[in-house]
């Protein structure tokens, strides 16, 4: 309906001025208007300009004061003409209405605080603060000193309401079409995407499956987000969890393992997943079960890392995860990889760095030059899944994957020339450069 009313209305007029009237005199709610001029907006079919307005609101206590009148009116209202007793007066008031009533009473110069009565001092009184704060919900405009007066006793609040100027794109249409993606399948060179919904991960899949160590630093929570509820996962493949048990405890298939007690109740623990990787040792487990075959998978989604927030790095950010498991592979195909992959994307600067993963050997980290920043950033990890992983989920030994991690940001912010990730992703990112940038459509001519 709201897409509709707006490229209807742009077919015979020139502009939508003001979002939020045209909203309203239509009937549409506001927040359904913006997100279809938003969207109409990344297809070109109108140009938006935001509109910002600063407006005084009441805040709860502001409310409060407008349907009941000001504390210091109440109190005035609950002395009878010829006096109170303080304690009588305080019984038949909110004990905060009271404290805040009788100080702006005084002040006012309404009421007399005797030793044996409290007495009026004026005979009536004009609730101005009542008035002022109902002016400022109609949407009025007070003299500035009361709004002072009133912002200083935290009964207005300012706020910002955003909207759109609407007009005709470049690609304007009265209806908008269809397009099929431009991303295809053969775009895709015969790479199957990994369901990667689950944010919450076990830390078997997480960190046992991929034969780290329990005792390993990343698993320690100065790095990792750790649920409180559910704090343990319920269901995990027996026969497949007794494997990995003994591959860290004693090794097997060449290795000697860690030779330390692997304890279940560490595996059990739930967490905000790390790394994709999690995913991929469900998809290779889950081929091993069903029978092998070549395969290669890809996932685009958020991770979690419990770190320190810079230019550089993010509590939450996305991970670029890729393996291809076939007989036959080297090394050589995984750099071939990131050569092809990077290459697409105009990164040519690349270099390689031997590494260490608990469940890749031999692991490499990739690093990209950002001439911005003016030096090597590191966006990805790699390697090759080793035995200790592969062979306990029941793929055959002469099955060799290669697999990488890669960021989504960094590369980003490379290509962009941004030399902070907060501008990318994030509360503090502008969106501006989001409307202003066209969509990134990769490798397609």
């Amino acid at each position: 309906m709201a897409e509709e009313a707006v490229l209807g209305f742009l077919e015979k007029n020139e502009e939508i001025s003001d979002s939020s009237q045209f909203a309203s005199e239509r009937g549409i709610d506001h927040q359904e208007l913006t997100n279809v001029i938003k969207s109409l907006y990344g297809f070109r079919l109108v140009d938006a300009q935001d509109i910002k307005r600063e407006r005084w609101v009441l805040t709860e206590e502001g409310r409060a004061y407008a349907a009941a009148g000001s504390p210091e009116v109440q109190v005035f209202l609950a002395i009878p003409p010829d006096g109170i007793s303080l304690e009588e007066l305080q019984k038949k008031m909110d004990p905060s209405i009271f404290k805040i009533g009788r100080s702006q009473a005084i002040k006012n110069q309404w009421v007399e605080m005797g030793k044996q009565l409290v007495m009026r001092k004026v005979q009536d009184v004009e609730d101005k603060v009542k008035d002022f704060l109902i002016r400022v919900e109609g949407g009025e405009v007070i003299d500035p000193k009361e709004v002072d007066a009133l912002k200083r006793r935290k009964l207005i609040a300012p706020q910002t309401w955003k909207g759109y100027s609407v007009r005709k794109g470049p690609n304007y249409a009265p209806k908008r079409k269809k397009y099929a993606t431009d991303l295809t399948r053969d775009n895709l060179q015969r790479f199957e995407e990994m369901p990667t919904n689950n944010f919450v991960e076990s830390s078997f899949w997480n960190f046992d499956a991929l034969f780290q160590p329990q005792q390993h630093p990343a698993r320690d929570s100065h790095d990792t987000f750790f649920l409180q509820v559910p704090s343990t996962t319920k269901t995990l493949p027996e026969d497949y969890v007794e494997r990995v048990k003994r591959v860290h405890e004693s090794g097997g298939y060449g290795s000697r393992g860690y030779d330390y007690v692997w304890k279940r109740e560490e595996a059990n623990k739930n967490l905000l997943r790390t790394h994709t990787t999690a995913v991929s040792s469900r998809m290779l487990y889950l081929l091993a079960q069903e029978g092998f075959a070549p395969k290669r998978y890809f996932s685009i989604d958020r991770v979690f890392r419990n770190e320190a927030v810079d230019r550089t790095h993010l509590a939450e950010f996305h991970q670029i995860e890729g393996l291809v498991c076939d007989r036959g592979l080297t090394l050589g195909d995984l750099i071939g990889v990131f050569n092809d992959f990077f290459g697409r994307l105009g990164m040519s600067k690349l270099k390689f760095k031997p590494a260490y993963n608990p469940y890749t050997e031999p692991s490499m980290e990739i690093f990209g030059y950002h001439e911005g920043l003016n030096k090597w950033v590191e966006i990805g990890n790699s390697g090759m899944f080793r035995p200790e992983m592969l062979l306990p989920m029941g793929l055959p030994e002469d099955v060799r994957v290669i697999a990488w991690g890669l960021s989504l940001e960094r590369p980003t912010m490379i290509l962009y020339g941004i030399d902070n990730i907060r501008d990318l992703f994030g509360h503090k990112v502008d969106l501006s450069l989001i409307k202003k940038n066209p969509i990134c459509r990769i490798g397609i001519e």
